[in-house]
This record gives structure tokens, C-alpha cells and sequence, in this order.
């Protein structure tokens, strides 16, 4: 059996940000195995050229870029387009988290928080619609959370982030689904990484984790493959301005 010709994404062009490792990676791998083009995107080219070299293929390129920069940003996509062709797919991955208690939250904490994970998406995601629009076709992905609906103490700057990064997408979808491009957040829930790795480690924190997940488990970056390329896909032609929460139904219990 093969699959249905909705699903298709081979010989696509897809930039991922923050991709040297974790989701960005994992998220990278996907594509690539389902016959993208890929490039990695993030700060460290020695961390890229070592991700790169571990994924399948002879379609994997690299990019160092910061994602919080403007200037960055439009040389970034201007050199990858013009080395690499026309992208097709951006997905903005690009993330980090702060956790400590409102109170004793910096601004600098506040501002660096919000430039990487929300205005990275505004930045890298305008230059690659100026172009896609143009072209009249693109699939932009923007990877959101689970707190993007709910929180937690101590992680309310991140919570906010995400919790704006799903109406961006909204926004990006109303401007520039027009032109034919199809705009989408990705939510994951609890997912075991190389950054999660200590709180995977607190028992406490992870039998509750379990506790609130249906699914009875962490989730595993893998999980997370399905539900890009579905929104990479002709599939979802037709989908924009949506989340797909991706979380063993987290958000949708008590």
C-alpha cells in the first residue's frame, strides 16, 4: 500500500529554526525522511554541520542565522533561497524557556524570552511570506505549546510567549492566506528532550505529568513528525489559522 498523494511533501523545500537539536531537530529529520529538502537553521554552524551529518540524505543544507535579528533574518532567507531554491515550507521552531516566579522575573529575562520566541516567528516568518506570497503558495508552521492554553507557576513569561505566538499565527493567516499560503501552529504537550531531560528526572513532576496526560506518558519528539507534515502537506490546503495540539489530550481534561 502507498500513501495517498495528499501527503506528499517529497522534493519540497522546508527551513526549520532552532534545528540543531531536540523538536527542531526531530521535526527536521521527519521532513527530510519523507523527501524534503531541509535546512537546519540556528546559531552554532559547528552544532548544525553535527546535526546535519546525522540526518538521512544528500538534500540536508545548513543555515546560521539569528532568528532574533532582522537584518539577520533577511540575509539569512535571502542566502538559503538564492543556495538552495524557493522554500516551501518554514517552520518556526526557535524556542526557549525561563522559569522562575513573576516576581523575581528580569526584564532582560522578559525581553530575551520574548525576542526568541515570538518575535523569531514574526521576523523569519515576514521574509519568508514576502517571498512565498509572491510565489502564490507556502506552508508556514509555527510551533506553539500546550501553554499556549494553559499554565503553570513559574513559567507565565513562557505561557505569554506561546500564548501570543498562537494568535500571530491567526494574524499571519488572515494576511497572508490570500496569497495562498496556509499558516498553522503545532502545540506540543509534555515532551521528553534533551532540555527536559531534569524534569523528566523529577519523579514528583513526572508522575504528575502522567498523572494529567491520558496517554499515561511523556511524549516523545517523534510523536510530534505526523502532525508537520500533515500541515506541511496538500493535505491541509485548506487548513489555516489552527493549532494541532499535539499533547495526549492534556488540554482536554481536567
Amino acid at each position: 500500500m502507498t500513501a495517498h498523494p495528499l501527503f506528499d511533501v517529497g522534493g519540497r523545500r522546508a527551513l526549520v529554526t532552532g534545528s540543531s537539536r531536540g523538536i527542531g531537530l526531530a521535526l527536521a529529520r521527519g521532513l527530510a525522511e519523507a523527501g524534503c529538502t531541509v535546512v537546519l537553521n540556528g546559531r552554532d554552524e559547528d552544532r548544525l554541520a553535527e546535526a546535519a551529518a546525522g540526518l538521512p540524505g544528500d538534500r540536508v543544507h545548513t543555515a546560521a542565522f539569528d532568528v532574533t535579528d532582522g537584518s539577520s533574518v533577511a540575509s539569512g532567507v535571502a542566502e538559503v533561497e538564492e543556495r538552495v531554491g524557493p522554500l516551501d515550507i518554514l517552520v518556526n521552531n526557535a524556542g526557549m524557556q525561563l522559569r522562575a516566579p513573576l516576581l523575581e522575573f528580569g526584564e532582560s529575562d522578559w525581553h530575551r524570552i520574548l525576542d526568541t520566541n515570538l518575535t523569531s516567528a514574526f521576523l523569519v516568518g515576514r521574509e519568508a511570506a514576502r517571498r512565498m506570497t509572491e510565489r502564490g503558495h507556502g506552508k508556514i508552521i509555527n510551533i506553539c505549546s500546550l501553554q499556549s492554553e494553559v499554565v503553570r507557576p513559574g513559567i507565565a513569561p513562557y505561557a505569554a510567549t506561546k500564548g501570543a505566538l498562537k494568535m500571530l499565527t491567526k494574524g499571519m493567516c488572515a494576511d497572508w492566506g490570500p496569497s495562498g499560503v496556509q499558516v498553522n501552529g503545532l502545540g506540543p504537550g509534555y515532551i521528553e528532550t534533551e532540555l527536559t531531560r531534569p524534569l523528566v528526572e523529577d519523579e514528583e513532576f513526572s508522575s504528575w505529568v502522567r498523572r494529567r496526560t491520558p496517554a499515561g506518558r511523556w511524549g516523545r519528539t517523534r510523536d510530534l513528525v505526523g502532525g508537520v507534515l500533515f500541515l506541511a502537506s496538500p493535505a491541509a490546503d485548506f487548513v489555516s489559522g489552527q493549532v494541532l495540539y499535539v499533547d495526549g489530550g492534556m488540554t482536554s481534561v481536567l
